[in-house]
């Protein structure tokens, strides 16, 4: 489901984890459940696809936690 070739382009990881740096760079520094909900107002989304997102932005050394938050690598 990363890059679906049977599937709309926006069902993807990459396409939702987009949205979910979009979020990180106007608002760095957030909670899980504070991202959660801020991304759902783009987009609604289930949680388990969320932390797939999350999942790849960590992989790909572009998010990490800090403090109980989840910020931008710097």
């Amino acid at each position: 489901m990363l890059l679906p070739d049977n599937i709309h382009p926006e069902n993807s990881i990459y396409y939702n984890g987009a949205l979910v740096l979009q979020i990180l760079q106007k608002k760095n520094g957030l909670d899980i459940v504070n991202l959660y909900q801020e991304v759902k107002q783009l987009k609604m989304l289930t949680f388990s696809v969320f932390i797939l997102c999350l999942d790849w932005l960590y992989i790909a050394n572009i998010a990490e936690v800090k403090d109980g938050r989840i910020e931008l690598c710097s």
